[in-house]
């Protein structure tokens, strides 16, 4: 029987499985949706599609990425004051600075789960301009602190409230966009932690040139960064739309469109409530480990790039004003490979090379770094510098589209992203800890820790993703058909690997 015809029949044989669900669940500003049974059977007008994407584009990303870029900057606007002299202001000894950088991480590994699930309970658009109020407080606060302790309790709570932040918005993503729409979107969203990395430098190098004796310029920082986030989140609670019936800007043609789409390509239930019992079962998945595992060695990198890029450049022999200057043009190119490499992509829809492609970036990069005298060779090192940031945005992007793209299931897809982003946060514990004081100026262990950290990501990657190309022309030939992840309905990809029509989306 020909290959192409039998696929038809499986497809058939699937619809006919699938449970018929209740009609208000396809309910949507009085109009019922009948279920898609296969995830080709769905046509829309592309025009259609198009204006979509466009008014998503132009409404949605801007307020998310402005927003992003704000938690970035309260987030990692502790190594800029720390050029500024805040560890003598405030008697800091020993590696009480690491100290502070690790305490961060704990609340925001803890806490990141609960927090998620109570953003899909009660919504993401209300849940992020609370947790950016709280971060942006704490961000203000920090600036009133005198001694190691006070500050250390504004970096507990400062982990508490990002924690979800990141996790929330992916998964807030997949629920107005296709599967094969999500990373380059996702990358113009996380380009703005780039673009934050890099205004830091500016915003820095210019609040350090206020001269105040009575407050220090690491304060003005706290200050103004905290303050301005704050009143980005007022913004932002009346601009971000609950779900796509909400969305104002929408026809009635528009939101019944932008519905099916998720339905046939991202989410087997749309706007499906939350089950905690049926969402942690995606952690039963095989894949699900070697997703971590990936998380866990992009982390490292991610997080030195984050906390000590300034003490990086710093090494070639600036100023403190010029240190901060000069970190924001290997930013500004790590936001510039991030979209290249995130949109390539998704034109493919194909993620696991572009991902291995991202790791191996940041271990050239430390390697060079480490193997040169970087006093001697200021332009090779500062072209290292390029190279380390190249590549620890990319992975994160493609990583969480990846493991999105394979979990249909709304509930499971909150979970796993609650889980999966923070694990790699958690690894800040590892990145605050390797760049000791008694290593300085040179810093080789954390270098060559952090490099290590992302060759094993890039070897962990290309296996896995060879594991499931295998996989999937492993179910074709027993099933002698020709199947692709895009010919199966969201209903059987929901059932995960378990189902044998299964198809991973690679």
């Amino acid at each position: 029987m020909d290959a192409q015809k039998q696929a038809s029949e499986v497809l058939s044989m699937q619809a006919a499985e699938l449970p018929r669900k209740d009609p208000e669940q396809y309910a949507l500003d009085n109009t019922v949706i009948e279920e898609a049974d296969v995830a080709t059977a769905i046509a829309v007008d592309p025009r259609v599609e198009t204006s979509i994407c466009r008014k998503f584009d132009l409404r949605l990303l801007p307020v998310l990425s402005i927003m992003y870029l704000f938690n970035s900057l309260d987030k990692s606007n502790l190594g800029n004051a720390k050029t500024d002299g805040l560890e003598a202001d405030l008697g800091l000894v020993g590696n009480q600075y690491n100290i502070l950088l690790s305490v961060f991480y704990v609340p925001y590994v803890l806490c990141a789960f609960p927090i998620a699930l109570l953003g899909k309970r009660f919504g993401v658009a209300l849940v992020l301009p609370l947790l950016m109020v709280g971060f942006g407080g704490m961000s203000l606060i920090s600036a009133g602190c005198h001694n190691w302790g006070g500050l250390m309790t504004t970096r507990w709570f400062l982990g508490t409230f990002e924690s979800a932040f990141f996790p929330l918005v992916i998964y807030y993503l997949t629920t107005f966009y296709r599967r094969g729409e999500l990373a380059r979107r996702l990358a113009i969203f996380y380009a703005a932690s780039n673009i934050a990395n890099a205004f830091s430098g500016l915003l820095s190098f210019g609040i350090f040139h206020i001269k105040n004796d009575a407050i220090e310029g690491w304060r003005w920082l706290f200050i103004i960064e905290g303050a301005t986030t704050m009143l980005a989140a007022v913004g932002a609670f009346f601009l971000l739309p609950r779900d796509i019936a909400s969305c104002r800007y929408l026809t009635a043609e528009e939101k019944e469109v932008a519905f099916l789409r998720m339905q046939s390509d991202s989410s087997a239930v749309v706007n499906e409530k939350l089950n905690i019992r049926d969402a942690v079962k995606v952690f039963r998945q095989p894949a699900v480990i070697g997703w971590l595992i990936l998380e866990v060695c992009l982390g490292v990198p991610l997080q030195s790039i984050s906390l000590f890029l300034p003490q990086i450049v710093s090494r070639l022999g600036f100023s403190t004003v010029k240190t901060n200057l000069y970190t924001v043009a290997p930013n500004v190119s790590g936001a510039v490979v991030l979209l290249v490499l995130a949109f390539f992509s998704d034109r493919l829809r194909l993620r696991f090379p572009f991902i291995a492609a991202g790791f191996l970036f940041p271990v050239i990069g430390f390697v060079i770094y480490a193997s040169i005298d970087v006093l001697e060779s200021t332009g090779v090192a500062y072209f290292a510098c390029f190279l380390m940031t190249a590549g620890t945005s990319a992975p994160s992007v493609l990583l969480s589209t990846w493991f999105s793209n394979n979990t249909p299931s709304e509930g499971r897809r909150a979970a796993l992203t609650a889980v999966g982003v923070p694990t790699a946060n958690l690894m800040g514990l590892i990145s605050s800890n390797i760049f000791r004081a008694q290593d300085a100026p040179d810093y080789i262990p954390a270098l060559v820790t952090t490099a290590a950290f992302g060759f094993v990501g890039f070897v962990t990657t290309m296996a896995l993703g060879f594991w499931m190309k295998y996989d999937n022309a492993r179910r074709n030939r027993e099933q002698n058909v020709i199947l692709r992840v895009g010919d199966v309905s969201t209903h059987i990809l929901s059932e995960g690997p378990k189902h044998e029509s299964y198809r991973w989306f690679l």
